[in-house]
């Protein structure tokens, strides 16, 4: 295999992946080493674990455990001296006891301390100023250049092999009978080489490199300032000259004002994020040899880097003493989604990527990279946040993908919100109810590109004498207490909601049924008109998604899937049937109204000749006819617990079905009610959302789930590994009952906060909402085992507070299930 890029990923890549037992593999780099000139040869090397993401944190711990175990001659790889975010605003606390829940949640030693301990930490910093900070211990600098040739020289004392001063110009392919191609090997400008398998490592060069087999990479270099200063006065004791150790003190974030800092010696390196993004072409990058300094590395611009050194020596009054001593504009990868980008091509056997990976990444990167290549799926890390196949087709576009990474680093220590809308580009995608949702006052957020109403305003009438409990101020953005009313009425009476924003995939062919058997855990070849609730799993028996498999023909099936991923997985494993099996994303022709509620039959069935009864239409049945004019496939599923369907049509006929069922539902008491209300009764219900409650990590059984899983029909993916694990459940995830404390709230959470037995975390937070039936906070939470009995106490860490919960068996509503089947 060849590996294009011997920076930080690539090199940790060859050094895993030789580690495994693989010697057959070449490392080229157009530059010459140590430092080829890519992002790794200039990173400041500032390594802050904790993330909103449990993979990116987990990432990022290994490569810091790698890193702390290498030398290069001696000198360390990583500098372990810790990390400390300062707070200078209220809402930046706040913030970092948000962040401290995270990392805590994830397992990593933090705590927020006050503005005294700070200073101790970093003397640097001015008392006045700094309310508090998050430290983490084992933060601090990994030395990239130290780490990229202590790999590289493991990875070559097991075999492989390293070119560097040696461009790819080409990956070269030849074409497989279905249409798509197989790499053979890389032309370089030494030579070809042969290979199997090709991964791009190669930084900001990756959409250069993946378009040479035709991939487009959702990925921006952008322009990035570092400065260094002179000899700080205060800090001379810590000279090169002197003895001083290069970094003794915590490397520091002031995200306030879009800084970070570092010591060198007795000087301070200054990161900004605070400029104007300066995006640039990959085109545009010189080569090595053209280069000033090295292809990465542009020059400086002080005026843009004015009002960080003003606020540097005033959070920092110390450096007033010193000077700006050099500074670069230096490139790194930002993304669309703030996520790295990893995984073989759809449409090219052999091809793979693992790009827009930092130095803080890097190590964790290549480890699970490796064991996806070696294993055929990774068994240490969730990947699904970070699967270049998540994306969709829009998101894809050069505009799109410009927009996105400029705003990303815009952003980038900004405070967001779990709710916090993309702003631009906006709309992208609308549903055709969407004037009517307008009228009707919506309020949207976006999702996969779609506008999708969390409420609407024309509801607030329904408030009146209805008991709403306020959430706290953070929990209250993009919140209203309409959803409550939405969701009580949806109990009471009838609502329709727009679910055209799920993923809805085609499949078709006389192996249709064989291969959703073999692709799915549940046993889909039932009569027409059945609708099987099951799971794709991973080799190794994780959860890859859930589905909905209903089949409207004989060799015709409607999966209702969970986005992109899953028609990538399906897509691939459609190729081993030998043409005899389609699967097509139908999602942008189609759209779909979910109509649920006690009185849905009374609303629908004046509209159709079809016999809506429940001895005619059971509960997971579904069957096609028309309303009024328009046809429809309805299927009897409910995510809210209520009778009712799902009911899909073409787009050109959406806007007609829902006016018909509008103005049937009048009389009733029919609402449209948005995705909050939605989020509230399917928690009510104990309701699964992949990729939030269960993702690649977890079992069926841990998750709940193994209901869906027939482990008695012929063979299916991941089928073994499942047998095994049935067993083995060491963690559940549990629905917990949430209560609210004295300063208010509710019991109202969000999502990836800790939960505590005493004070020791024991697992964190997936999905939360509050329960409008029930009157009380929901929190779906990953448990031990041990601690998910009904009844267990624990409390929820919520920013500085705790709050009271208590394990609740589920559902909450409706455990017999009489509602949902209209019994």
């Amino acid at each position: 295999m060849v590996i294009v890029g011997a920076g930080v990923v690539g090199a940790a890549l060859a050094e895993e992946l030789s580690a495994r037992g693989w010697d057959r593999i070449t490392v080229v780099d157009q530059g010459e080493l140590p430092t080829p000139g890519g992002s790794s040869s200039h990173a400041p090397g500032l390594v802050f674990q904790t993330n909103g993401s449990k993979t990116m944190t987990e990432l990022a711990r290994y490569t810091v455990e790698k890193l702390v175990s290498l030398d290069l001659d001696g000198d360390p790889c990583f500098l372990q001296v810790g990390g400390l975010e300062v707070a200078t605003t209220p809402e930046r606390l706040a913030e970092l006891h948000r962040r401290c829940g995270w990392a805590t949640s994830w397992g990593l030693d933090a705590r927020v301390v006050g503005p005294d301990e700070c200073v101790e930490l970093y003397p640097l910093l001015d008392r006045s100023k700094v309310l508090g900070g998050l430290h983490v211990p084992t933060d601090g600098l990994a030395k990239a250049v130290r780490a990229v040739l202590a790999q590289l020289r493991l990875a070559e004392s097991r075999g492989v092999r390293v070119l560097d001063r040696t461009e790819v110009l080409d990956v070269l392919r030849e074409s497989l009978p279905d249409g798509r191609s197989r790499v053979t090997g890389v032309r370089t400008s030494a030579g070809d080489l042969t290979a199997d398998l090709v991964v791009c490592c190669a930084g900001i060069w990756g959409p250069k490199v993946a378009g040479m087999v035709g991939m487009s990479l959702p990925l921006t270099p952008l322009g990035h300032q570092l400065a260094w200063t002179g000899p700080v006065p205060s800090m001379t004791g810590l000279a090169q000259d002197a003895g001083g150790p290069e970094c003794a003190r915590p490397i520091v974030r002031h995200q306030d004002a879009d800084l970070y800092y570092r010591d060198r010696f007795d000087a301070v390196g200054i990161g900004f994020y605070g400029h104007d993004p300066m995006p640039v072409t990959v085109d545009s990058i010189l080569s090595p040899e053209a280069a000033p300094v090295m292809p990465s590395v542009l020059e400086f611009t002080p005026e843009d880097f004015a009002p960080a050194w003003a606020q540097s020596q005033s959070l920092l009054p110390d450096l007033g003493g010193a000077q700006l001593a050099e500074g670069i504009n230096g490139l790194f990868s930002f993304t669309t989604d703030d996520m790295p980008l990893l995984g073989p091509s759809r449409d090219v056997d052999g091809f793979w990527v693992a790009e827009a990976v930092w130095v803080t990444h890097s190590a964790g990167v290549a480890r699970a990279v490796s064991e996806w290549l070696v294993d055929g799926h990774c068994t240490s890390f969730d990947l699904h946040e970070c699967d270049v196949n998540r994306f969709e087709n829009h998101q894809l576009a050069p505009a799109y993908v410009l927009e996105r990474s400029c705003q990303n680093f815009v952003e980038v220590y900004d405070i967001k919100h779990p709710l916090e809308p993309m702003v631009k580009p906006r709309p992208m995608r609308r549903s055709p109810f969407h004037a009517r949702q307008v009228e009707l006052g919506a309020y949207f957020l976006e999702a996969a590109g779609w506008e999708r109403p969390h409420w609407y305003e024309a509801n607030s009438v329904l408030l009146e004498g209805r008991s709403v409990p306020s959430p706290d101020a953070w929990a209250a953005q993009h919140w209203s207490p309409i959803a409550a009313a939405e969701a009580q009425v949806t109990r009471e009476r009838v609502a329709m909601y727009d679910m055209t924003a799920l993923a809805r995939l085609s499949v078709a062919g006389p192996a249709a049924t064989a291969f959703l058997e073999h692709v799915t855990t549940g046993s889909v070849g039932k009569s027409i008109g059945a609708v099987t609730y099951c799971l794709l799993l991973d080799e190794d028996g994780g959860v890859h998604s859930d589905v909905t498999v209903a089949r409207l023909g004989e060799t015709h099936y409607q999966v209702g899937a969970n986005g992109p991923l899953d028609l990538d997985a399906l897509v691939r494993r459609a190729r081993d049937f030998g043409g005899h099996v389609t699967v097509e994303n139908i999602t942008a022709g189609t759209c779909c109204i979910g109509l649920w509620g006690p009185l849905a039959r009374e609303v629908l069935q004046p509209l159709t000749d079809f016999d809506l009864s429940n001895d005619n239409l059971k509960y997971f049945r579904g069957a096609q006819f028309h309303v009024g004019t328009v046809p429809v496939t309805a299927l009897r599923l409910s995510y809210v617990g209520e009778l009712g369907w799902e009911l899909y049509t073409t787009a050109d006929q959406g806007l007609t079905l829902w006016d018909a069922i509008w103005t049937a539902g009048q009389e009733h008491g029919l609402i449209a009610a948005g995705r909050a209300a939605f989020n509230s009764l399917r928690l009510e219900k104990g309701y699964r959302s992949f990729g939030t409650d269960m993702t690649y990590e977890h079992s069926p059984w841990e998750a709940g789930l193994g209901f869906a899983v027939r482990l008695a029909k012929d063979d299916f993916v991941g089928r073994a590994a499942a047998e095994k694990r049935q067993g083995d459940v060491p963690r559940r995830l549990t629905c917990l009952t949430v209560r609210g404390d004295e300063l208010g709230g509710d019991g109202i959470v969000l999502g990836k906060e800790p939960v505590f037995s005493g004070d020791a975390c024991v697992g964190y937070v997936t999905s939360a909402a509050y329960g409008y039936t029930i009157g009380t906070g929901i929190a779906y939470a990953w448990l031990p085992a041990e601690l998910a009995s009904v009844g267990t106490e624990l409390t929820i860490g919520w920013f500085d507070r705790r709050l009271p919960a208590t394990v609740s068996a589920e559902p909450l509503v409706d455990p017999d299930m009489k509602r949902i089947r209209g019994l």
